[in-house]
């Protein structure tokens, strides 16, 4: 086990230190430039009233009356290049075992190892979930940085932050043991990240089109960042138990069952 975790380390370290700096840096410039986006937003409002509905789609709740800073402050979290490395370091890390061993050739020198699949399966994990926690560390070192650019009784309380980022993880969870899920039933890595490529992607439609189109809203629950809702957060000070319950939910059934069919199914490379 020891040898599998250093393996993983070697490997996963330079990903991981790309990612969490590509966060570090977008949030430093999404807070830097969200004061200037304050000041020219009563006007864009005037000019153009259906961008309303297109921040109530960005940021999943109605916006009505005043937008004030600290909701637009959610707009650092669920700006689409955040999501989209947050995913993408899920995926590439979730992938990694069995999918991208089995297409490298490299799965039988993996389990000629002294450890059994499943141990290779939870060393794995191990590093996807460290690795969620570093890439946020530094998501949470740029948002400080960056909003020192706006003013002090603007900032929402680094308290409610937090509770921004435990919400966002949970959908790294979510989206991590999907992958996993997938991961486990493919031979190809470029297969399983082009299935759950497919699935996010749908997903961020869905929640998008449920604000415009209403059969989208019965189905808008299919949806992991349904269960997303930082503006929701800042605005009532705190998180919704049922939101983090559900992705908590379909990260630990998506990882279990990948994990099950991982240990039980055949693996042939030739």
């Amino acid at each position: 086990m020891r040898g599998v975790l250093i393996k993983n380390l070697r490997e996963m370290w330079l990903a991981t230190l790309l990612f969490a700096l590509a966060m570090l840096v977008i949030e430093i410039l999404l807070n830097i430039i969200l004061p200037q986006i304050l000041g020219q937003m009563g006007d864009l409002l005037e000019r153009m009233p259906f961008i309303r509905q297109f921040l109530a789609a960005l940021l999943g709740v109605e916006v009505e009356g005043e937008i004030t800073a600290q909701l637009m402050s959610a707009f650092v979290w669920v700006h689409p290049v955040v999501l989209a490395i947050l995913w993408a370091a899920s995926i590439i890390f979730c992938t990694r075992y069995p999918a991208a061993e089995i297409d490298r050739g490299t799965i039988d020198v993996l389990l000629g190892l002294p450890v059994s699949r499943r141990g290779v399966y939870l060393c794995e994990t191990a590093g996807w979930l460290s690795a969620g926690l570093v890439i946020l560390a530094f998501g949470a070192i740029g948002y400080l940085i960056g909003s020192r650019a706006m003013e002090l009784e603007q900032r929402p309380a680094l308290a409610l932050v937090a509770l921004v980022m435990v919400n966002l993880y949970g959908v790294y969870l979510a989206v991590g043991g999907l992958t996993c899920l997938v991961s486990s039933l493919s031979d190809r890595r470029g297969r399983a990240v082009a299935v759950i490529f497919a699935v996010v992607l749908a997903s961020f439609l869905l929640n998008f089109l449920a604000q415009f189109w209403d059969p989208a809203k019965h189905l808008v629950f299919l949806s992991v960042l349904d269960y997303y809702q930082p503006a929701a957060i800042l605005r009532d000070g705190a998180i919704a138990p049922a939101d983090l319950i559900m992705l908590f939910a379909i990260g630990l059934t998506g990882w279990a069952a990948g994990l099950e069919i991982t240990a039980r199914r055949s693996i042939c490379t030739t």
